[in-house]
């Protein structure tokens, strides 16, 4: 099937450069998990950008397209509505790269509930784009990014987990790696989750205390909690993410100085 392109799209010859776009229209809705129509629609209201021409006029698509997609599919998943996730997305930078586009589907997943969805096998290739075989099934299952069901062909997913999960699939790193990398992050998290509690107990809701039988000043400590929650996971990925650099940058600049 052949696929036209935006009309504004500039023609690109660097097809086979790391990360360069690959994908027909087809082949990032199969990826994406929605319909070519709801592709075009997206892309007639500004939300995505415009493909790449590669050769005979056919609209090729990349990492970064596929990312924005995934990050509109969490901000549904919240709640907004298309009107909203515009002005979200228009507070964005028009060149956020795909690894600044997950960092925001990060954010915003963390919000949504948990809740597991079930998908079939063929669903869950399309998504991945590629046939799955048992390890690879093995792996996500590990990864707590899906549960067997009695029916071979149909697993329960957590969609908050699925996009990562999908990608690290590809990634050369062992799943002991993996697994070890994660355990440290829940370790670590939970340990500071348990201290920002206590800090929080101890120092603003501790002046409540004698009023717990209030229902205002309960309900206001309540409203409190919940405005200072999405803050508190915004720092936490940030100095993270920051710390995380400084960290691969001292370790490997010194071996590149020293080598």
């Amino acid at each position: 099937m052949t696929t036209e392109a935006d009309p504004s799209a500039q023609e690109s010859p660097a097809g086979d450069a790391p990360g360069a776009p690959t994908l027909t229209v087809d082949e990032l809705a199969a990826r994406a998990g929605v319909t070519v129509r709801t592709i075009r629609f997206y892309s007639t209201r500004g939300l995505l950008p415009p493909p790449d021409i590669g050769p005979r006029r056919v609209g090729r698509y990349g990492p970064d397209h596929l990312s924005r997609l995934a990050l509109i599919e969490e901000l549904q998943h919240h709640g907004l509505t298309l009107a909203a996730i515009e002005r979200y997305l228009e507070q964005l930078p028009p060149d956020m790269s795909e690894h600044d586009l997950a960092i925001h589907r990060a954010l915003v997943a963390s919000w949504i509930p948990d809740s597991a969805a079930e998908m079939s096998r063929e669903q869950l290739e399309r998504r991945a784009g590629r046939a799955l075989d048992e390890a690879d099934v093995d792996r996500l299952a590990a990864m707590d990014v899906l549960e067997r069901t009695d029916d071979a062909d149909t697993f329960r997913i957590d969609p908050g987990m699925l996009h990562l999960g999908l990608r690290l699939l590809d990634v050369p790193i062992g799943l002991d790696s993996i697994l070890a990398a994660r355990g440290v992050m829940l370790q670590h998290s939970r340990e500071a989750a348990k201290e920002l509690t206590r800090l929080f107990q101890d120092e603003v809701w501790g002046p409540y205390s004698e009023r717990e039988r209030d229902p205002e000043a309960v309900a206001a400590m309540k409203s409190l909690s919940a405005h200072m929650q999405p803050m508190v996971v915004q720092a936490l990925v940030t100095a993270f993410q920051r710390t995380l650099k400084e960290e691969l940058r001292a370790r490997y600049s010194g071996r590149s100085t020293t080598g």
